[in-house]
């Protein structure tokens, strides 16, 4: 799905991933589900880009439902996949902290998980060999994306900012689509580490100037960063 010039969005309202398609080559933020594997496919095909055009894939976090296709482009295509230090250890082996499932709908909540069946959510493979990150890094990829540390939902969580498509993608920093309840909007993510110090670090992504924030779950957000933040403290 082409959201605007050079940006286009892989997946759906449910789980979503993002190719950046710039003359150097390919960033993708994010992996979503195995299954996005051929959406990516299709999606270059649309483009009549070959996979070896992607220089590298950027991790939002560590969680399951971000990283789904990342070790499969990794290892048949040589893509470095990149994601903060403080999520190397996740993404390496799944390990998290139990977090409080919060409030849900039988509906909404059966409907992401049956979206994951049908995605292979249960093949999704860790990620073996990373690039670690830190905040404020601006990467050596197509687009030049800046790491922007937004600890909460994992302690590694970021945002990527890439100026040359004035987006900043956020993946579970907030998102606009709860997937337990259905409720669409802008308003803090489920399954988040520490609820309040995710909300504090919609400071530094207030300071972000993009017409585009792009969330891993949820419609895109065509409007400032800081109209976002503001919404998603106001609906927490």
């Amino acid at each position: 799905m082409k959201l605007a010039p050079h940006l286009h969005r892989l997946g759906n309202d449910i789980v979503a991933s993002y190719l950046i398609d710039l003359p150097e080559g390919i960033t993708l933020i994010d992996a979503g589900l195995p299954g996005h594997w051929h959406d990516l496919q299709r999606e270059l095909a649309a483009l009549g880009r070959p996979l070896s055009d992607i220089r590298g894939l950027v991790l939002t976090h560590g969680d399951g439902d971000h990283i789904g296709f990342a070790e499969r482009l990794r290892t048949e295509a040589g893509v470095p996949v990149f994601i903060h230090a403080a999520d190397g250890h996740r993404v390496r082996t799944g390990e998290k902290p139990k977090t409080a499932m919060g409030p849900a709908k039988i509906g909404p909540t059966l409907g992401f998980f049956a979206y994951g069946l049908r995605k292979n959510a249960l093949r999704t493979h860790h990620v073996s060999v990373v690039t670690e990150v830190g905040d404020g890094d601006v990467l050596d990829l197509p687009g030049a994306p800046v790491v922007i540390g937004m600890p909460g939902h994992s302690p590694g969580s970021i945002a990527v900012h890439v100026p040359a498509v004035d987006a900043v993608f956020v993946g579970d920093a907030l998102t606009t689509r709860h997937v337990l309840t259905g409720r669409t909007g802008a308003q803090p993510a489920p399954f988040t580490d520490e609820p309040d110090e995710a909300l504090a670090s919609l400071d530094r992504l207030a300071a972000v100037s993009a017409s585009w924030v792009l969330p891993g779950h949820g419609a895109p957000w065509h409007g400032s960063p800081t109209d976002i933040a503001a919404a998603v403290r106001a609906s927490a």
